[in-house]
């Protein structure tokens, strides 16, 4: 892995308008894996009577880090795209709270990277959300091909 590819994996994610939107942003990242966060805002709430955020905003998160985390795979360009991504919703985010997602490569086929993702708030210990996805995988062109 490059040295560089965090700060481009940072800055690529901190252009994105959608990103910037939702607030998200970049806590850890590590080869295969990414740490990304998004704060709560009344704007992504789904349900005014009990201040949770929309569903869809967790989804955005989830799809967000893991294309991070195929980034920061060794083998990765910074292109990629979601085939799959089925999340399993377990409890509603608490109000007011931060939520953080965790997302890791655990197979890269040719062309295809899968990954596993989790959730969570304040309450580590219990999942807002689990993950799991198939995404576009490209490899750096060999030189002269």
């Amino acid at each position: 892995m490059t040295p560089n590819k965090d700060k481009m994996a940072r800055q690529f994610t901190e252009a994105l308008p959608f990103c910037k939107a939702l607030g998200m942003r970049i806590e850890e990242v590590a080869p295969s894996t990414a740490t990304v966060s998004m704060p709560y805002r009344t704007e992504i709430i789904g349900d005014p009577d009990t201040g949770v955020v929309h569903g869809g905003t967790v989804f955005a998160l989830m799809d967000t880090c893991a294309g991070v985390a195929i980034f920061m795979h060794p083998d990765s360009t910074m292109t990629t795209a979601t085939i799959d991504l089925r999340v399993d919703y377990m409890r509603s985010a608490t109000p007011g709270q931060r939520i953080f997602t965790k997302a890791e490569v655990y197979k890269v086929t040719r062309s295809v990277a899968f990954l596993r993702a989790t959730a969570w708030d304040d309450d580590s210990e219990n999942p807002v959300a689990t993950a799991t996805g198939a995404f576009t995988f490209e490899r750096p062109k060999e030189a002269g091909k």
